[in-house]
Formats: C-alpha cells, structure tokens, sequence
C-alpha cells in the first residue's frame, strides 16, 4: 500500500536536512535494507535504508534541496504496486503536487521559488550581460524586458542560498542536477572555480555625487579586495556548538609536560613490520582512556539533572577537514588495542573527509582529544565539545633541555592541556586525572596492558 516517505530526524534536536541523492529512480524496486535515500545533516551524510521491499514510486523533493524533519520527500509502495493518478493520491494525503509552489518550499530565508519551478527559479541575464552583472530580479517577478524568450534557471532552496550568500550570479554555474537543475555541488564548484581565477565579485555601485565618489574611491583604495567563503554546513555547526560552550560552560585549565622519549621508542617498536602503522596520537588516546578508568570521576557529563557516570570510555578524535572540523567518538577505547585504535582513526579521517561519517558516529563521549603536534605547535588550549566534561588539547613533542638527577639532558617532552567542564567535574578530581595521564606518557608499557 502506497505511503509517504518523511524526512528522518537523524540528529538530535534537528529541524532540517538536505537530501543529497536518490540512489534509485522513480518506478524502481528495492529491497529491504537497500539504500533508498541519502541525507546531509549539518555534520554527516547518512543513508535512509528501506523498512521492508517496495518501490519508489513518486520523488518530492529535488536533491540537493533542505527539507523540515517529518516532512515528506517521497511516495512508496508495496512490491510491483503502481499508481495511475499520483496527484490524486498525494491529494488524498494532503500533500501538494510537486508542480505546485507551495510542495517542498525552501528553507527558512530562503527567498519564495517561482511558481512554475519546485524548488525556485529566476530569470538569467541575457548572453551580453557585462561581466559585473546588475542584480537579478526577486525570483517569481518580471526582470527587464529582453529580445527573444526568457531563459529560466531552476535551482534548489539550499544552492540558491549559498550562491546569494557568495553573490555567485546564476548564469555562472552550470547546473548538474535533474533536467540541469543547479545543486549544492554545482555551486561549490563554481566557487572553487572563481577562487582559484582569483576573481572578486562585486555589486554594482550606486550612482554617487563627485565629492561622494571621490570619497568612496579614497576609501576603497586603502582596503584590500576580498573573497568572501559562505559557510558550510559543517562551519556554522560548530560555530554554534562551540559559542554555546563557552557561553555556558565554566571552563578550567590544567597544564601539564610530559617526557615522551620511552613513548617514541614504543611507537617505532609497535610499527616495526607492522601492517598498521601507530601515531603518537593512537598512543594518546589509549592514555586518555586509562587515566579515565584509573580516575573514574572524570568519566561524566553533565545532564540537567544529575552527572552522569559511564562504565566504558568512549573517546572523540578531533578531525580537520575542508568543509570544518568533526570529532567522531571512538567507543570502549579501553578494550581496544593500540593498532586496533589506529585502525578505527585512520577510517574516520578518510570517512570524514569524504562527508560518509554517520551520525551515530558523531555522538556520545566524555572526552575529546585534539592535536596540532603536526603542525609545530607547542601550546594551547580547546574549548570543550558539548555535552563532553573535557578535551586534551595536544602540543608538539620536541627536544628541549631537561633535568633529571640533577643534571641537565636533552629530552623529548609534550605539552598538553586539559581543559575541563568544572560543573561535573571539581578541580583535584582533574588534578588526579592529569597526573595518572602523565604518568602512563612517561611509564607507556601500562597503556598497552
């Protein structure tokens, strides 16, 4: 029997999503598990996977476009049924006619599409616009008269977001979409095209007085030329996570400087001949987990009504990509072995790069670790990860003088900083937590027991 397919909420407290692909046409069959949807939530890709056999048997929603959580992006069925009249059933079920303007609108801010188009269209600018275009007209509404037919760009709600945001004229991108329709990719591609000719788009200029003129023209010459970079998914994401961390998390800092001489020759010992190759930072994470079971009290997050206290300790890995930065979490890292935790971070990095983290993935832990060793850096300090009680910012290991014995050395040594939510967790509880760390750097044959 035929029945909408809705928007899942695949991220807590989520109110929209992209659908980013139709895996399977209109009138194919699938069978159950297969992948009948693929969705972009602001920080990973996720695959919506069929119930039960069936067939798609009407698409709502164009990809590429941003959808409410609950709202329907399609028609399926049993297996084999067919629909005569499709705009009959979707009436049935309340829902509007894809060719209809008010079915599948665009997201909050978006402006309104037209109405011949599903998700927006605008008139383009003529073959012999100049190369500073004049701004088009509000999509749905009369542009300047012109010689011939008008030509029409159809586009979904979010790539003619991210094209107004980086003032990308339409005419520009070459769209890739169903029957040429403009999406995020075809945007993101211009983007990086422009930015790699260097070219800086610019409105045009108001038509100014002399003095006025003159005045703008002294003005702009003692300002740089710019680019501007809309922000991703990813990038408002964790601008917003990260800001409502700092606003309302009381943050407190240990500093700590471990020798890691043994630690290094531990690592060239383990990938020596070995088929996965160790990171000083595989071995960190295997620390961090057994300074947590050796100082259990570190192991919470803070809830609204209690601290909550785990048994296992799962662990996020701070990963840089293009589009931001994300922290899958590694679960129950203390039954893990360290190639086994490298093994897992190197999945995650190449996953993260390429958007395929699920959202489960992206979900959980008490404890983040974040490294710039690799790029030199010596010192500094994170903000922590909400709802996380803590992250272990990781600095370079470099050789420095050292005393031991009362005499001087050269040494290997670490800086790290521990930076810590104080609400779940009091300060000598985190003092206890940086010493059993550093102890297990310096001592690092405990952490492979």
């Amino acid at each position: 029997m035929a029945k909408l397919l809705r928007m899942p909420e695949l991220a807590a407290n989520a109110v929209e999503a992209v659908l980013q692909g139709w895996p399977l046409p209109e009138g194919a069959p699938y069978a159950k598990g297969d992948v009948i949807a693929t969705v972009e939530t602001e920080k990973a890709v996720a695959d919506v996977e069929a119930d039960d056999d069936g067939v798609i048997l009407k698409t709502l929603v164009a990809e590429g476009a941003g959808v409410e959580v609950g709202a329907p992006i399609a028609v399926i069925g049993g297996p084999g049924e067919k629909v005569p009249d499709i705009d009959a059933l979707l009436a049935e079920f309340g829902v509007a006619s894809p060719a209809d303007p008010a079915t599948n609108g665009p997201a909050t801010n978006d402006p309104a599409p037209a109405p011949s188009s599903l998700a927006g269209a605008v008139p383009s600018q003529p073959p012999s616009s100049p190369a500073v275009p004049a701004q088009a007209p509000p999509p749905g509404t009369a542009g300047p008269a012109e010689t011939g037919a008008t030509r029409r760009i159809f586009s979904s709600p979010l790539a003619r977001r991210m094209a107004k945001e980086a003032g990308l004229p339409y005419e520009q991108i070459t769209g890739t979409g169903p029957n040429g329709r403009i999406i995020r990719r075809d945007v993101e591609a211009a983007l990086a095209s422009r930015d790699r000719a260097g070219t800086v788009l610019v409105a045009p200029a108001p038509t100014l007085s002399a003095p006025a003129l003159a005045a703008t023209a002294t003005a702009q010459a003692g300002a740089g030329a710019f680019t501007e970079i809309p922000h991703s998914r990813i990038r408002r994401a964790v601008a917003s996570r990260l800001t409502e961390s700092k606003q309302t998390t009381p943050h407190f800092y240990l500093r700590g400087t471990a020798r890691v001489d043994r630690l290094l020759r531990l690592r060239e010992e383990l990938n020596d001949g070995a088929p996965v190759r160790v990171s000083l930072n595989d071995l960190v994470i295997k620390a961090v987990a057994g300074a947590h079971l050796l100082v259990p009290a570190m192991n919470v997050v803070w809830a609204p009504d209690a601290v909550r206290s785990f048994s296992s300790v799962d662990v996020s890995v701070a990963i840089a990509t293009e589009r931001g930065l994300v922290t899958p979490v590694l679960r129950s890292v203390e039954r893990m072995t360290v190639s086994s935790v490298a093994s897992a971070v190197k999945d995650f990095a190449e996953r993260a790069r390429a958007g395929r983290l699920r959202q489960d993935e992206l979900e959980g832990g008490t404890i983040s670790v974040t490294n710039l060793g690799m790029y030199g850096t010596e010192d500094f300090a994170a903000i922590i990860n909400p709802p996380q009680a803590a992250i272990l910012a990781v600095g370079a290991a470099r050789q420095e003088p050292v005393v031991r014995d009362g005499g001087l050395e050269v040494g290997t040594v670490m800086r790290v900083t521990l930076s810590v939510d104080h609400r779940p967790v009091d300060g000598v509880v985190a003092a206890e937590w940086m010493r059993a760390f550093l102890s297990l750097v310096e001592n690092p044959v405990r952490i492979l027991a």
